[in-house]
């Protein structure tokens, strides 16, 4: 990027552009630093705008600014007070009577290692990052280490669990991330003369705080052996849920899991894109005809549909054969409103905004769906690399999640973490569009509880569904064969169950006699209209009865004569 388009670019976002400091730091960085080390991947980015968008303030510090990207937003200056506080009990801990000063003085040499994992080139002296990492660094340390203790006490006080609960949120933002060495400076002055008595006090704080904020839960242990391998916390947690990316890569000569044949009854799911062939001038023709303001069309659509109805339960619940086709006569009946939408076998959403993440949702049944073909849905206690599904016992195993008011933003940001960092398989977007697929209601949530899968902290389990419903989707498409396997798998053994060969049949011998369903549909609207014109001359109740009765109009006071 040229000086001109850096001015510009400042000039857009209303940041005051310092020509001369930024010419000195390119000066002094060429000269200090290596190719190498100015080459170094950055670990912490702005969020992508497609994933910002989808809902702006999970990505964006709500209370505390925690390092050089938000220390400017004057709404956050407030807490300020917080972070002395916390840096004054900081001090309070160092030995040998050292002052908070000496940690300023400790990170001052450390420029280059303090701004190479930002993105952004950071327009700040060298003492203003030195104090401003000392003094957030130190806050953020504070609540860390007394982070487990505040959880048992919160139940007592709702304000203090919002509070920290808040914080967390915040100290997990991806724009919001410290580097971890300067953890590893702090805790250093607090044992001088004992390195490793260190370096185990920082992994204890980490390693607990990390399992208790990952919303998915895995028996794996978290090793800790080298703190400056990571460099934030949130890059931690991701490693803690994805420790070898390798295991997701799959083989590219690994065969396929076996697909249903073609010429058995096979039905893919629903592509938004690609619709039913000729369903829309069949649904055309249903619309117009449906949509007739006249007495017989009325008549079927509030008296006699309401009625086939009913007799179709009572008929399907006392005949056990019937009764499992109740949900696809359900389906079918419910499908009148075939101009709003085509919902097809439950797979998710389809919307017809581009930008709503139901658009490109996953093509996979519902939970609801699952347990009712049979699928029985099982935790899996080595996390998302346990996601399988095994269709010789039809059991679809996922790992536990925990759902409370951090776990949103907490997933969010890692998915961003992700999207910008990880040059491989995006393995936890890929989950996240997993749980978006076969959560569509409140009864997804309810069903994944009772299998243990989910532990719903949440106030509602619509409120749950409503989350996943509104998860960002990612930001570009990635193969993880693990888990596409899995969900061809799914597909494959929803394709063999009965409802699915029946909706099969309605597509195959329907929708594809679309011609003879548009003109028997043009004849019925025809009839119907001329029905309502010579009933709007002759008597017609007298023969018919009330089907045909039309509607007695108000008196200008407001009731019929």
């Amino acid at each position: 990027m040229s000086l001109s388009e850096v001015q510009s670019a400042a000039a857009s976002t209303g940041v005051h552009f310092d020509e001369d400091r930024w010419v000195n730091h390119v000066r002094r960085s060429l000269e200090r630093e290596a190719a190498d080390e100015l080459g170094a991947a950055a670990k912490v980015f702005d969020v992508p705008a497609v994933l910002r968008e989808t809902k702006p303030e999970a990505y964006q510090p709500q209370h505390f600014a925690l390092g050089p990207y938000h220390c400017s937003r004057p709404e956050l200056r407030d807490m300020e007070r917080y972070k002395l506080a916390a840096a004054k009990r900081a001090e309070a801990l160092f030995a040998d009577g050292c002052k908070f000063d000496h940690l300023v003085q400790r990170l001052l040499p450390m420029q280059d290692k303090m701004r190479a994992p930002y993105h952004r080139l950071l327009e700040l002296s060298p003492q203003t990052l030195a104090w401003m990492m000392a003094i957030d660094t130190c806050f953020l340390l504070d609540f860390l280490e007394n982070y487990h203790r505040r959880g048992e006490a919160s139940d007592m006080m709702s304000s203090a669990t919002n509070w920290i609960n808040a914080t967390v949120r915040d100290a997990m933002m991806l724009e919001n991330q410290l580097p971890l060495f300067v953890f590893s400076q702090v805790i250093s002055l607090r044992h001088p003369t004992d390195e490793q008595a260190a370096t185990d006090a920082l992994h204890a704080v980490l390693d607990r705080f990390i399992k208790e904020v990952s919303p998915i839960k895995t028996t794996a242990e978290m090793v800790l052996t080298d703190v400056s391998k990571h460099a934030h916390m949130l890059e931690l947690l991701y490693h803690f849920l994805i420790p070898d990316a390798s295991v997701f890569k799959g083989n590219g000569d690994q065969e396929q899991p076996p697909m249903v044949p073609a010429d058995e009854f096979n039905i893919d799911v629903v592509d938004p894109s690609q619709p039913l062939p000729h369903y829309d001038k069949v649904k055309q023709a249903c619309v117009q005809v449906s949509s007739l303001d006249v007495a017989p069309v009325r008549y079927i659509r509030e008296k006699l549909i309401p009625r086939i109805k009913s007799l179709l339960g009572q008929i399907m619940s006392k005949v056990p054969v019937l009764s499992a086709l109740a949900p696809l006569m359900t389906k079918l009946m419910a499908s009148t409103d075939v101009a709003s939408r085509l919902k097809g076998v439950n797979m998710g959403g389809i919307d017809d905004d581009n930008n709503s993440p139901l658009v490109q949702e996953m093509k996979i049944p519902s939970v609801e769906t699952l347990v009712w073909w049979g699928v029985r849905i099982v935790p899996a206690p080595d996390g998302i690399a346990g996601i399988a599904f095994d269709a010789a016992t039809a059991t679809l195993n996922l790992p536990v999640l925990t759902l409370d008011a951090n776990t949103e933003v907490v997933l969010r940001n890692l998915v961003a973490y992700e999207a910008v960092a990880v040059r491989g398989p995006l393995v936890l977007a890929r989950y996240t569009e997993l749980m978006n697929g076969i959560i569509d209601t409140d009864e997804d949530v309810k069903i994944l509880g009772e299998s243990g899968v989910v532990v719903n902290h949440l106030k509602s389990d619509k409120e749950a569904a409503d989350m996943w419903n509104g998860m960002c989707r990612a930001t570009r498409l990635s193969k993880v064969p693990p888990l596409d396997a899995t969900i061809r798998e799914v597909n494959a053994y929803r394709s063999r169950r009965l409802v699915v060969r029946v909706q099969n049949l309605l597509k195959k011998y329907v929708f594809k006699s679309w011609r003879i369903l548009t003109l028997l549909a043009a004849l019925v609207m025809l009839l119907m209209t001329a029905t309502q014109t010579f009933c709007s001359v002759y008597p017609c109740q007298n023969w018919f009865g009330s089907v045909f009765q039309l509607p007695v109009p108000e008196s200008p006071g407001g009731e019929g004569r």
